[in-house]
């Protein structure tokens, strides 16, 4: 059996504070645990054997890792590229044995900023589990937002476009920690109904009521909440940033970032215009059965742990 050693952060359970990569970090260790590989969990790579095979959460990179590949098999796992403005992330990625990004996105960017070989970086987009279709309403207004309450998840462009549609009926509902940036929370307005995070059974009901998932991003490199959401065949309006188009497909509307006219004109649109809400709604139903599952993901991690392994 193979060992590898898998590094991430020591609150990747902690329930008041969900988020998509530490879903991703869960699974992919129970995916390579099925697999037949033993997965030994560390916090730090200082606690890794010496000439043994790691992998790393980007999340906890350091310039430190560029010492530590000298003497652990490192392959790095890249959710949020920090970009050129980090100069040790080109470094620690150039000193690892391998990279995995979470979208083809991601793969393009760390190529072109950091000069690596085409073949030292594989993509493992995360997997979803496909769920019962959502009901979804006839006026289509229940609107929802999942993801922690941070400037970077838009939350304050959803709700001044929200705020530009008091003429229509529709309640938007906000799941996600609200401890993150508590200032940033406190001015959110109330167009939005934040609940705090949900447990996994809370949240599957929470889509299931749902019409459509509205993502105000700023910066995401896949969007898993997007893919969770046409899981359900629930449709999507999402900001047009970094790899969610891979995720959407053609089961919603990009709109630019950070542009509240922007959103509000599709979520209008998406309220008003019955043919074309049944029209992405029906492209969510069709994107629903082209998911792939974690354990297609967990497969493509373990190929490129298999690729560089001692």
């Amino acid at each position: 059996m193979r060992t590898v050693h898998v590094v991430v952060p020591a609150g990747i359970d902690d329930p008041a504070r969900p988020s998509g990569g530490n879903v991703y970090d869960r699974r992919v260790i129970a995916g390579l645990a099925d697999a037949g590989w033993a997965a030994r969990e560390h916090t730090s790579t200082g606690t890794v054997p010496d000439g043994a095979l790691a992998l790393v959460d980007g999340l906890l990179a350091s310039p430190a890792l560029v010492e530590e590949a000298a003497r652990v098999r490192i392959v790095v796992l890249v959710h949020m590229p920090r970009g050129p403005v980090v100069p040790w992330e080109r470094d620690v990625l150039r000193a690892a044995a391998g990279v995995v990004t979470t979208s083809r996105w991601t793969r393009r960017r760390l190529l072109e900023w950091y000069d690596l070989a085409p073949s030292r970086v594989r993509v493992a987009e995360p997997g979803v589990d496909v769920a019962a279709p959502a009901a979804g309403s006839a006026s289509g207004g229940t609107l929802l937002c999942v993801g922690a309450v941070t400037f970077l998840k838009g939350y304050d462009v959803l709700s001044d476009a929200l705020d530009g549609l008091g003429d229509l009926a529709w309640t938007c509902r906000g799941v996600g920690s609200t401890e993150i940036e508590p200032a940033f929370a406190a001015r959110v307005g109330d167009a939005v109904h934040l609940t705090g995070p949900q447990t996994r059974a809370e949240l599957d009901a929470t889509y299931a009521d749902a019409d459509l998932l509205v993502l105000a991003s700023r910066a995401e490199t896949y969007g898993m909440v997007v893919t969770e959401a046409l899981a359900r065949g629930v449709p999507v309006i999402a900001s047009d940033v970094g790899g969610v188009h891979e995720a959407v497909g053609h089961a919603g509307v990009l709109v630019p970032p950070g542009d509240p006219d922007a959103l509000a004109g599709a979520l209008r649109r998406w309220l008003t215009d019955d043919a074309h809400r049944a029209a992405l709604r029906e492209a969510a139903r069709a994107r629903r059965t082209s998911l792939g599952d974690w354990s297609r993901t967990a497969a493509l991690v373990s190929g490129a742990l298999v690729e560089v392994a001692p």
